[in-house]
């Protein structure tokens, strides 16, 4: 399973749609954390850090803050730029810029974490 958590209909729809794979959407990261705490476990998160709410980093902490939900891989997709910043330590393993990022970019972070 896969989360895309974005306020972004149409860039939620796109990512799910690259993924080919099952897929479950969150417009804003309560409800995501919500499910997590039930017991669901994402093999690969992308996240939208500008969100209404709490935002994507408040959601990081929370993450890292649980050893079970700690290694899960994130993926940041946003318009501000990361690429200089080690954000390892939150368990991102990759950022895509929501205004170039391809299908393919997404397909091969599916690939490389998640066992279809």
């Amino acid at each position: 399973m896969i989360y895309i958590i974005d306020d972004d209909e149409i860039m939620c729809e796109c990512i799910a749609r690259a993924c080919k794979t099952k897929t479950r959407v969150f417009s804003n990261a309560i409800e995501a954390m919500a499910k997590i705490s039930s017991g669901e476990t994402p093999s690969l998160i992308f996240l939208d850090v500008m969100l209404d709410g709490p935002d994507g980093f408040t959601f990081l902490n929370e993450l890292v803050s649980y050893t079970d939900t700690a290694k899960i891989p994130i993926v940041i997709v946003s318009t501000l730029n990361f690429k200089q910043q080690d954000l390892s330590e939150y368990g991102v393993v990759g950022t895509l810029d929501k205004a170039t990022m391809t299908p393919q970019e997404i397909k091969n972070y599916v690939d490389k974490y998640c066992s279809n």
